[in-house]
């Protein structure tokens, strides 16, 4: 029988967040500690900080930033 706790854990995977990060994470399983490593550097930086040290475009860095964010949702709810 699932407990509440069973089912609301099972809803976090419903999500677009969820989706995109399972997604990168069987597509590019090379590239996850990558891309969550960017993540963290964009989130200390600033979006447009580091986009001037990485000679990016802020929205790429934008795109970084989330798929970094949706990897990280996705390992952390799915185990």
């Amino acid at each position: 029988m699932a407990t509440s706790a069973d089912r609301f854990l099972e809803s976090l995977a419903d999500g677009s967040l969820y989706s995109m990060g399972a997604y990168f994470s069987d597509q590019h399983p090379d590239l996850v500690d990558e891309v969550i490593a960017q993540a963290e550097a964009i989130e200390e930086r600033g979006l447009r900080g580091y986009a001037e040290e990485a000679g990016m475009a802020v929205e790429e860095v934008y795109e970084t930033l989330m798929t970094g964010l949706a990897v990280r949702y996705y390992k952390a709810v799915a185990g």
